[in-house]
């Protein structure tokens, strides 16, 4: 009898294990941007960031496409709030094949940077409001817009590799960002997921720069038993422009 129940245990976690494997996808991409932040005043500024990723296998079709602008109150150099909108277009996936989603969002977040003597942090807090287009079948959408809110919080650790930040120099950068979902039609994935980035920044000038590198993001998907690995190549563009006039 115990042999029995050791076999039908080792059967019970051998299944369970298999079960768990087949909840779980990988995916390979490629997400490509331009980010920009322009200060107008000592108090105001704006920001924008257009975006575009692939699907799978790194550069197998398209996924994703984004444009977020926002505007931006200074509470000083190392705090700032913000406020925006971003439009999200999804492109065919296995449950749409022949129609595009768009996603509105508005968001809101406060932001604060800390600098040391030679590294800085970087931390950010949104408040998300998505507005999802409703789907009918395979290949059209359907009227109204599934909602929810989402809480992001990232935080990014910047080391120069040189003493001296100015063009032609490396920067090493750690960024991870967590989501948290909630809202009525959120049941199951309350916790989104989770974006961990590492890679380098390449200073073009004192204040802008290339950046790309490595970012692995964990997702658990709506079910609540499905998650999603996505490994990520990521590059992009940041300008940071200062139109304040300068003091003589």
């Amino acid at each position: 009898m115990k042999k029995r129940i050791g076999i039908a245990i080792l059967l019970m976690i051998g299944g369970e294990e298999n079960f768990a494997q087949k909840q779980r996808e990988t995916f390979e991409q490629v997400w490509t941007g331009y980010f920009n932040q322009t200060r107008f005043t000592n108090r105001w500024g704006m920001a924008m960031d257009v975006q575009l990723r692939t699907k799978d296998d790194f550069f197998d079709q398209l996924s994703q496409f984004l444009i977020r602008p926002s505007i931006a109150y200074y509470v000083n150099d190392g705090l700032r709030l913000s406020a925006g909108y971003a439009h999200f277009r999804f492109y065919p996936a296995d449950n749409h094949r022949h129609v595009t989603q768009p996603e509105h969002r508005v968001w809101q977040q406060v932001q604060w940077q800390t600098k040391y003597s030679h590294n800085k942090t970087l931390q950010t807090l949104r408040f998300e409001q998505r507005y999802r287009r409703k789907i009918l079948n395979d290949s059209v959408l359907a009227h109204g817009y599934n909602f929810n809110y989402r809480l992001r919080y990232n935080f990014l650790w910047q080391i120069p590799i040189h003493t001296e930040i100015k063009k032609g120099t490396f920067s090493f950068i750690l960024n991870n960002e967590i989501f948290i979902n909630f809202g009525k039609q959120i049941t199951y994935n309350y916790f989104d997921q989770d974006r961990f980035f590492t890679g380098f920044a390449y200073h073009t000038n004192t204040s802008d720069y290339l950046q790309f590198g490595y970012m692995n993001i964990f997702q658990q998907l709506p079910a609540g038993n499905r998650y999603r690995s996505t490994h990520v190549a990521r590059v992009g563009y940041v300008q940071n422009l200062d139109l304040r006039k300068k003091k003589s």
